[in-house]
């Protein structure tokens, strides 16, 4: 682990995070509208399968997308479980509730927000690998990260609470369920939560474009990880970044400056997943 006189010589050293920066679109804030709503198949049906949304107050469905609702075996019992009766409604009917462009596929549902769960829950025992967002607040980057947290088996995803966009709407339907799945921890303060995960045992990896460190080299002890990743346009703000262990970077031989935040996250859990499998006895390469 560095010691505090090494966080703060990094002072200087990270802006964009290789792959969660750089020149582009800046992280906006989240959509306007939608409240309490659900949209699309995936993000529906995994909350009707998610005891934590209950109560649910409207399923409106086209009779095509119910039908194939229906037709899968586990949305079909979930659907049942859920105490909700659906109500027939065309594709105008539920656009007119919803965000301008919401892809709906013919599936809105209204439910309780879910509650996140606190660090401490995902602290201990130190095993793993979490994500942390440092001010990422465009719902489709955030639902995407959780996608791709659910596809490689992070344990949860942190996000500061005055940034984070609701879990619900585009951010939902990003995520294709897997906001029903992965844990999240909102906090006021990230600098302070990555120490306190330091001193769960966790080590804390900021991903930085400036960073001297390629990212696979820091992953390949496998120790318990802490994936920390800035917002787009910004990176990671400076004292989050002085509270991260090592700072690494998303080599890119092909020579473009950056990646989506949402990628990078993808790519950062595969190198994490990856040196999982080599721990094991897994695949070589």
């Amino acid at each position: 682990m560095s010691s505090f006189r090494e966080r703060n010589d990094r002072r200087n050293r990270f802006s964009h995070p290789s792959g969660a920066g750089g020149p582009g679109r800046r992280e906006g804030r989240p959509n306007p509208g939608g409240g309490d709503w659900l949209w699309g198949r995936h993000a529906v049906a995994a909350a009707l399968a998610n005891p934590a949304r209950a109560p649910f107050k409207r399923l409106l469905a086209t009779p095509d997308a119910l039908k194939a609702l229906q037709a899968d075996s586990a949305a079909r019992e979930a659907l049942a479980g859920s105490g909700v009766k659906p109500e027939t409604a065309d594709s105008g009917e539920i656009a007119r509730l919803l965000p301008p462009g919401a892809a709906h596929q013919g599936l809105a549902l209204s439910a309780a927000p879910l509650e996140p769960v606190a660090l401490e829950d995902l602290a201990e025992p130190a095993a793993g690998v979490l994500v942390m967002l440092d001010q990422v607040t465009d719902p489709q980057n955030v639902g995407a990260v959780f996608r791709s947290a659910a596809a490689f088996g992070a344990r949860g995803v942190i996000l500061q609470d005055r940034h984070a966009p609701a879990f619900s709407g585009a951010l939902a339907k990003a995520a294709a369920g897997a906001i029903e799945q992965v844990p999240a921890v909102r906090v006021v303060n990230l600098a302070r939560a990555l120490d306190q995960l330091v001193d769960a045992g966790w080590r804390t990896v900021g991903l930085a474009g400036e960073a001297q460190a390629d990212l696979a080299a820091v992953l390949a002890d496998r120790a318990p990880t802490v994936l920390v990743l800035g917002s787009e346009g910004e990176g990671l703000r400076r004292l989050v970044g002085e509270h991260c262990d090592v700072l690494a970077r998303i080599p890119m031989p092909g020579g473009f400056e950056s990646l989506n935040v949402s990628a990078a996250a993808a790519v950062a859990l595969y190198e994490a997943a990856r040196a999982e499998r080599l721990r094991v006895g897994g695949e070589p390469g």
